[in-house]
């Protein structure tokens, strides 16, 4: 029996490559990780950028504990089962009256897993909606192979390559994800989405979670995942530790080791070389 999703739920997920709104935590609780989260903001002058918007989940014990959340995991287990991997996480924030947009696209292009068994939990800190820069998605796309992209790097595109599909899309047929704080999207790793700019007065915060069984591998180079869930008996991914404070000194080079090695994976076949690579913008997000 599934543990969170109805069987209404997960029908709409094969079928159309995502499901929302799945509430996952009072929306007090969400607004206490974005004061959290501007609280070191505000300390460390200025917002989050470059590495830091990736695998922040092993800098602070708060994300390490969102990872783990119970009905957000419970919820994938029931479609991916029991044993589950976090592979990364990001952080995809839109300013105030800013023009940061994400382009048409499947997450899928340049991540290097063997396997489409991935999805992306995407936790809303703040609302998003129509008037804020919410995501929209293409149902069903998912069913289709992985399609070609071509790179942009376009200045504001929150994309770590500006990556964009090369095909035409329909964008009549788009559907917006709008999300209360707490509330949960889940996406398939080849829907194609993407989301427009923030013209309101205030931040959207989303916390991208990515989440895939243990059976999946990666195929692009060495890599590391967070055992959130089950057992891992395929061992395809190192084990990466859990932090107990802010910013742990091990922790933070263990962190950017990391992330430079997922930036060779994410930008192989560019010049890029890591997240905070003065030829990549500092704000992007994979």
């Amino acid at each position: 029996m599934p543990k969170i999703l109805s069987e209404t739920q997960i029908e709409q997920f094969r079928r159309d490559g995502c499901v929302f709104p799945i509430r996952v935590m009072p929306e007090a609780e969400a607004l206490e990780i974005r004061s959290t989260l501007q609280h070191y903001e505000s300390k460390s002058g200025g917002p989050l950028g470059g590495d830091l918007r990736h695998k922040t989940h092993l800098l602070f014990p708060w994300l390490a504990d969102l990872v783990r959340n119970s009905r957000i995991v419970d919820a994938i287990e029931d479609l991916y089962g029991p044993n589950l991997l976090c592979w990364t996480t990001n952080f995809f924030i839109k300013e105030a009256s800013n023009p940061a947009f994400v382009s048409w696209h499947q997450d899928s292009t340049y991540w290097g897993l063997s396997r489409p068994d991935v999805v992306t939990a995407w936790v809303a800190l703040t609302p998003s909606n129509h008037a804020n820069g919410a995501m929209t998605f293409i149902p069903g796309t998912h069913l289709s192979d992985q399609l070609e992209h071509r790179d942009t790097f376009a200045k504001n595109n929150l994309l770590t390559r500006g990556q964009e599909v090369a095909v035409d899309v329909d964008e009549s047929k788009a559907v917006t994800i709008e999300l209360r704080p707490g509330e949960i999207s889940l996406h398939h790793v080849r829907l194609v989405h993407g989301s427009p700019a923030n013209p309101s007065n205030d931040r959207r915060i989303g916390f991208a979670i990515r989440y895939i069984p243990t059976n999946v591998s990666q195929v692009a180079g060495e890599d590391s995942a967070t055992l959130v869930r089950g057992v891992d008996t395929f061992h395809h991914f190192a084990p990466e530790p859990r932090p107990t404070a802010d910013m742990q000194p091990d922790f933070v080079a263990l962190h950017r080791q990391i992330t430079e090695r997922n930036a060779q994976i994410l930008y192989r076949g560019t010049q890029v070389k890591s997240y905070n690579d003065p030829k990549a913008l500092p704000d992007r997000a994979a």
